[in-house]
Parts: C-alpha cells; structure tokens; sequence
C-alpha cells in the first residue's frame, strides 16, 4: 500500500478482525521501503502498564527487544492503557477515570513530528463510544485523518465493510484503503474467495481512489 507523509488511523469492521495484525504487517512494508514508519495504539484496555497491541505490532515488524523504539518507553506510543478489556467509555468508568484526549493528540503529533508516518491504530471499529459523548468516528473525523479499514473474508464481513464504508462517507472521511486480512478469512473458502472478489469490485466502483490490499496468511 503506498502512503504519503501524514498520521493514517487504522479502524476495522468489527472487533477482533485483525487491525493489529495488518497495522504491524503495513509497517513492516513501509520499513522494507525504508520508509520512517511507527505505529501507536490510541486507547488499549484489556492490559495494564504494557500494550499487548503495540508488542504484536513490534513483533510482525520483525523487531528484536534491542531495536524497539525509544517512544513505546517514553508511553507516547501507548498513551492510554486501561485494564477491562472493554469498550474505552466502559474501562475507564470501572477504574474512575476519563479518557485524556489531549494526551493522545499530543502524543500523535510528537510521533507525527519524528517520523514520516504514523499508523494509529483505534479501538474495535468506528463507532466504538470512547467516552459516553463521542465515538471513535467523531474524533477521526475532528483530527481530518485518511482512514485505513481492515476487513476479512469471514461470513458477514461484507455487510459490517458496507456499514463502515457508508459511515465513513457520512462523516465525510477520506478512505485511503481497504486492508483485506487473510488471517481472519471464514473456513469456508468459497464465501472467503467471493467476499474478497466482491469488496473489491464495490471499492473500485465506489471508492476508485483506495486502494486495496491483500494481507496473505504469513508467519511474524
């Protein structure tokens, strides 16, 4: 997938559809490249002290503990991390605490200003509640982010891609591609092969400027 200079957010159709896998397999393109490319995880629940999101984006970037950047020590590529694996509004509820919105702003333009492109991967898919007022979309939308979906070929997957492209059109968000993530594919390889012809006919009929790339099933 070719990426200009900027922060790019990573959002999926559903939960659990491989956003952390195609973030840390994208960067690890873009470093073959030689591209400056970090990654970062806005909100992390279900983890305490340590991102397990920004470990497995490390570890698909092929990277030994002795070449880790500087930024996941300094907490800028996880600055959130709450403890209930739950949505961002209901984890921090639990623990009494509100989600820093500037801290995760601030620590995006810090990475933003180091490195040439910032992969920022949200919370489930856009329209998780981050807090009780506003959802995952709203903030992308605010911040003028391109948005890179992550889908798969697993059954319903082309209804939950439709749902996101139409709502990422409705709040006027500039799709930059659709990942297609091979790792979360149905059993059936029949439904996994035609859900893959058909997203990609509908980008290239409705979204001819993104791209569409293949994440094939591949060892980290």
């Amino acid at each position: 997938m070719k990426l200009e200079k900027g922060i790019y957010f990573i959002s999926g159709i559903d939960t659990d559809i491989g956003k952390t896998v195609g973030t840390g397999i994208l960067a690890r393109e873009l470093m073959a490249q030689g591209r400056a490319v970090i990654t970062q995880k806005m909100v992390q629940t279900g983890c305490e002290f340590l991102s397990e999101d920004i470990e497995e984006h490390r570890r698909w970037m092929g990277l030994a503990e002795d070449e880790r950047f500087l930024e996941d020590k300094e907490g800028l590529t996880a600055p959130q991390i709450f403890a209930y694996p739950a949505s961002p509004h209901l984890a921090t509820k639990l623990e009494n605490k509100s989600l820093d919105l500037a801290l995760i702003e601030q620590a995006t333009q810090v990475l933003a200003e180091r490195y040439e492109v910032v992969l920022l991967e949200g919370a489930g898919g856009l329209m998780v509640p981050l807090t009780e007022e506003l959802l995952c979309i709203d903030y992308v939308a605010t911040k003028g982010y391109p948005c890179i979906l992550v889908t798969s070929g697993r059954l319903g997957s082309i209804n939950h891609t439709l749902l996101s492209l139409h709502a990422l059109r409705q709040y006027q968000i500039t799709l930059h591609g659709l990942i297609y993530n091979a790792h979360h594919d149905s059993e059936d390889s029949l439904i996994a092969m035609d859900t893959q012809r058909y997203l990609q006919d509908y980008l290239q009929k409705h979204f001819p400027a993104a791209q569409f790339y293949v994440v094939p099933i591949q060892k980290a």
